[in-house]
């Protein structure tokens, strides 16, 4: 007869946990979790300190402010641009992007039907002063006045950092009155 051993098995080692895996994997993903929670702990200490940032040249947002109604400068007109200036600039916006900034505005026309809007830089003896003019084709046949709105017209250009980099105001003038906005 054979002998039969008593069970090395009790209720214990049953529910005994065991490692299952590679424990050498366990521990590179532990060493990983530590690094990527050290590093994102790292980022929103950097991120939250911004705030110091917030109103510095540092931030491109802070470039510009709004634009304010000036008085128009003079300036020497180059007799190769056969455009009038437009009326009236109503409004004006000076906007960080990737590549620099964008300098927008917007004027109001007698009539509707101009055409061939463009900001044009004018030569300046203050370097840090970048003045454009809102020049624009009156319209080829007579059209009506019409309301405000439809006389708008919105004209934009871009300049990169370099050109910027020295420039403290911008002001874009129209034949009635300019706008200015600066750092």
């Amino acid at each position: 007869m054979m002998k039969v051993q008593p069970c090395q098995t009790t209720m214990r080692s049953l529910f005994k946990p065991r490692s299952i895996g590679y424990p050498r994997a366990k521990r590179i993903m532990e060493v990983v979790m530590t690094r990527s929670l050290t590093m994102a702990l790292a980022a929103i200490m950097f991120l939250t300190s911004c705030g110091a940032i917030r109103d510095s040249r540092l931030n491109p947002f802070n470039w510009f402010g709004r634009s304010e109604r000036v008085e128009t400068t003079t300036a020497v007109v180059e007799p190769g641009d056969p455009r009038p200036l437009v009326e009236d600039v109503v409004s004006m916006s000076v906007e960080p992007y990737s590549g620099g900034a964008i300098v927008r505005a917007t004027g109001i026309t007698p009539t509707q039907g101009w055409w061939d809007a463009e900001l044009v830089e004018v030569a300046q003896d203050d370097p840090g002063h970048l003045v454009l003019e809102f020049r624009l084709f009156p319209p080829v046949t007579g059209t009506p006045s019409g309301t405000p709105r439809s006389r708008e017209v919105t004209v934009a250009t871009t300049f990169s950092p370099v050109k910027l980099e020295n420039i403290s105001r911008i002001t874009v003038q129209g034949a009635k009155n300019a706008r200015s906005s600066g750092r």
